[in-house]
């Protein structure tokens, strides 16, 4: 069996990945094209790949939470959550009050 030739990227070179919120960044090789450049500490200058998440910030390897919300998805819950919570009061407050008018009829 012949492997395709023509399929496999043939542009392979040192690029700097950095993520600047968790301040860490890596040389490694990578086809990633980018058109920005930064100076690695070995004086050389390599392509610049900026990522929003690395191994240095993803809460799986740091063993925290983080909440990343870009969209107020999480605000939107905890008012969806907050509303619930008024329904599930209410809706006891209303079995009460009927327990309580039950109770009184039964006494008479």
């Amino acid at each position: 069996m012949d492997m395709k030739s023509s399929i496999h990227p043939q542009d392979y070179r040192p690029v700097v990945f950095s993520d600047e919120v968790a301040g860490f960044s890596f040389l490694t090789q990578s086809t990633a094209q980018t058109n920005d450049t930064v100076k690695w500490e070995d004086g050389n200058e390599y392509p610049l790949v900026k990522v929003h998440i690395s191994s240095a910030s993803h809460p799986f390897f740091t063993g925290e939470e983080k909440i990343i919300d870009t969209e107020g998805r999480v605000d939107r819950f905890k008012a969806r959550f907050a509303k619930a919570e008024e329904r599930k009061q209410a809706l006891a407050n209303k079995a009460k009050k009927a327990n309580a008018t039950s109770a009184r009829k039964a006494d008479k």
